[in-house]
């Protein structure tokens, strides 16, 4: 008798996630099988990264040199993560820092990975992602993050949010702005509540319409809220209660100073933050009514890792955010189809000359699709329209830096090559930038016609930046022509080079 064949495991992927915070930094590596996380290592250090902002928005060296120190110790737990199995993002204070490209680049040599500033909204979306994980199935949820430079507020239900926010409040940014001196009063932590409260105005009619039955804090300050409530007796252990909140606050003010917290359930690299993450915590809830508050163990980390998992498959968060611009702003599929077939089939041609990858062609294709969508605005100019529409609005699934992309080759794709905004760019991803939205400027030029079927891309190579590309005769040659010779000078003028051959 032969036993039964057991059905075979899904493959194990290794993740890894490492979330660049304004007041820590943490580092999560974990198997994912069956659309399951095993955590395999997690680290956490304060860097407080928006405490070492000056009055100009710049990041200090000490600050720098502190990040990249938490970086080296992170950075053997990832060093055997295959590629594209390792995100790195940053949160508030990389968005406001002015010269965060700075410690950008010294991070992602220490790392060997790019490193990707998301929008707060994102961040946001990121954050439902790994709560609602952690999250045993329920109805409608609110989730509030209390981070170091922005708390994110997020309704949901099960893995769908329904309204993103994030607003820039912090336990990081509150210190400094409510208690720099540290001092402890009612009235510091009253000033501190307000302001909390004035951003939450923003939101507060908006969120108490879609309501919710399941009020969830995640991260730092809420954890450290529910431990020290319940080492009080004030709640039982993982909830935060309107009176237990209350008693907390007073506790606070006796101390009196920042330097003499020290309470069971807080640990003392979390205590000169604490009560500016308690302001921000009773201003939530005296907005929203709250009687109480449940701690959930799922924050951005455990959201980067799941959201990765889903990457370049159907359920790529990215694909629906596309498709959403693509409706909203009426783009011509047919054009827009063309256009991608034959960037495409360029791009085939150069991939091994030019050293391109599966990511680079996917968003290729994806600004291939979007090229136009500046039209919905204008048609004088509607190639800037359309970058400034991909970089500035809120796309779910994309950082900072990926916007960025679709943004600049969008503005790329036409008349004269945008050497200024190219400059711009990262020295890192200047040439593969260039090369792909010189690719999408032919798959363009070839489709002018707007032709019923893609154009029949002709023979493109690819000699170190330059390209060669061999003409047929066509239908109408010359209007072809025409167009790729000022192509031609267009590029020659940016300091490339793409010769036209006749083809007998």
């Amino acid at each position: 008798m032969t036993s039964p064949v057991e059905p075979a495991l899904p493959p194990t992927r290794r993740l890894a996630a490492i979330d660049l915070g304004s007041n820590s930094f943490h580092l999560l590596v974990a198997n994912y099988q069956d659309e399951r996380l095993q955590v395999v290592a997690r680290q956490g250090e304060k860097v407080q990264l928006a405490a070492g902002l000056d009055d100009e928005g710049l990041l200090d060296e000490a600050t720098m040199e502190r990040a990249l120190d938490c970086l080296a110790r992170f950075a053997p737990f990832v060093e055997d993560i295959a590629p594209g199995q390792l995100r790195v993002v940053g949160t508030n204070a990389l968005r406001d820092a002015a010269n965060s490209q700075a410690l950008i680049e010294r991070a992602e040599a220490l790392l060997k990975c790019p490193i990707e500033i998301i929008a707060g909204r994102e961040e946001a979306r990121l954050i439902y992602l790994g709560a609602a994980h952690a999250l045993a199935e329920g109805g409608r949820r609110l989730i509030v993050d209390i981070g170091g430079g922005s708390t994110e507020f997020i309704i949901g239900e099960r893995f769908e949010p329904m309204a993103l926010e994030s607003l820039r409040m912090g336990c990081v940014t509150f210190t400094q702005r409510f208690f720099e001196n540290g001092e402890i009063t009612d009235k510091r932590m009253r000033k501190a509540e307000l302001a909390a409260l004035s951003e939450l105005a923003n939101i507060r009619r908006q969120y108490r319409e879609l309501g919710w039955e399941d009020p969830v804090g995640s991260s730092g300050t809420v954890k450290a809220a529910a431990a020290v409530i319940h080492a009080a007796g004030n709640a039982p252990e993982g909830v935060i209660t309107r009176e237990g909140l209350a008693a907390l606050r007073e506790r606070l003010i006796r101390c009196k100073r920042l330097d003499r917290i020290s309470m069971e359930g807080l640990k003392p690299d979390r205590a000169r933050v604490f009560p500016a993450g308690i302001a921000v915590l009773g201003a939530v809830f005296e907005a929203f009514g709250l009687e109480q508050m449940r701690y959930a163990d799922g924050a951005l980390r455990e959201g980067v890792l799941y959201d990765m998992a889903g990457r370049n498959s159907p359920e790529d968060s990215r694909l629906k955010s596309l498709e959403l611009l693509e409706r909203r702003y009426g783009v011509d599929e047919r054009q827009a189809t063309n256009v991608a077939t034959s960037a495409a089939a360029l791009f085939g041609q150069v991939r091994e000359a030019w050293g391109l990858d599966d990511d680079q062609a996917r968003f290729l294709g994806w600004a291939s699709r979007l090229h136009e969508i500046g039209l919905a605005i204008s048609h004088s100019q509607f190639h800037r329209h359309g970058a400034y529409l991909l970089e500035h609005s809120d796309l779910a699934g994309f950082s900072r830096p990926e916007q960025r992309l679709l943004a600049f080759l969008v503005r790329a794709h036409r008349r004269k090559f945008p050497t200024r905004e190219w400059q711009a760019l990262p020295a890192s991803v200047q040439r593969s930038h260039a090369r792909l939205a010189r690719l999408l400027r032919l798959a363009v030029l070839l489709n002018h016609s707007r032709p019923e079927q893609p154009a029949a891309a002709p023979r493109l190579e690819a000699d170190g930046e330059a390209l060669q590309l061999w003409l047929s005769p066509g239908e109408d040659p010359m209007l072809l022509l025409t167009d790729l010779e000022q192509e031609s000078t267009y590029q020659q003028a940016a300091g490339f080079t793409l010769a036209l051959v006749s083809s007998p």
